[in-house]
């Protein structure tokens, strides 16, 4: 408990912390406001009426978890490869292992802390994107009745708690990613292109690709992934819920144990 409390204390003082939900809140304020704000022409558009689902509840609900599991998906392997990446870096880890910390017990506990502030980043940018949906709705002329669906907020629950062990996991890939690399740009680099390397092989291993921990982690909650019309068919979310976990603690296992044997001494 004392280096998790201590880890939080650490991470919430980093300017990245807040820069990663600031990014990730900001962009999607801007999508939601802008869809409000065009809603004549974008009604008129090819698929106007599915873009203006984001602004009509209780459908936005799940829209805007959908957007943070893209977009927050990305800035969580940043996050995480930037924290891991820092231990290396700045010397924490060996100043750690020199008061007689477990090397392994530090790596989980420090990432225990980054999970825990991903899944406040989550909930603040839900909050934000919801906010902005309502407003996005009055400029449509958008009724936001369903906004108290009893069903839908029902749902939200489970929704969030699947969403977030989809964004911590690919937090762990990227805190993987850098605790391998030994370095914050090595890490962000590589993680960087893993997801999109991930998008890429979609086009010649569709089957194979939604296992890959990216798109499961876009298909844990239902109707969150670009559905059944896209090239890549998402996987059940039940069964997306179990790849997501087995990637989050192989990730986890391989980042403890390359810690536990890596050389620190220099």
């Amino acid at each position: 408990m004392r280096l998790f409390v201590a880890g939080l204390r650490k991470l919430v003082r980093r300017p990245a912390s807040y820069v990663s939900v600031g990014l990730l809140a900001g962009l999607l304020s801007l999508i939601l406001i802008a869809v409000g704000a065009t809603a004549k022409q974008t009604a008129e558009r090819p698929n106007g009426a599915a873009a203006l689902l984001l602004v009509t509840f209780p459908q936005a609900y799940t829209l805007i978890l959908s957007f943070i599991l893209g977009l927050g998906g990305l800035i969580a392997v940043i996050y995480g490869a930037a924290v891991a990446g820092s231990e290396w870096n700045w010397g924490t880890l060996k100043a750690a292992v020199a008061r007689g910390e477990s090397r392994s017990r530090y790596a989980l506990l420090t990432f225990a802390s980054v999970a825990l502030l991903i899944g406040v980043g989550l909930v603040l940018a839900f909050l934000v994107g919801t906010l902005m949906a309502v407003v996005g709705a009055s400029l449509a002329g958008i009724s936001t009745s369903g906004l108290s669906n009893s069903d839908a907020l029902g749902r939200l629950p489970d929704q969030f708690g699947r969403s977030w062990i989809a964004v911590v996991e690919e937090g762990a890939l990227g805190f993987t990613v850098a605790t391998l690399a030994r370095s914050q740009l090595a890490g962000i680099g590589a993680g960087i292109a893993l997801y999109f390397g991930e998008q890429f092989a979609s086009i010649f291993l569709p089957d194979i690709v939604k296992y890959l921990p990216f798109n499961a982690a876009t298909a844990v909650v239902e109707n969150a992934g670009t559905g059944g019309g896209g090239i890549i068919q998402r996987l059940e979310p039940g069964l997306a819920l179990w790849v997501v976990l087995a990637w989050l603690f192989g990730s986890l296992f391989v980042a403890a144990l390359f810690t536990e044997r890596a050389d620190i001494s220099g």
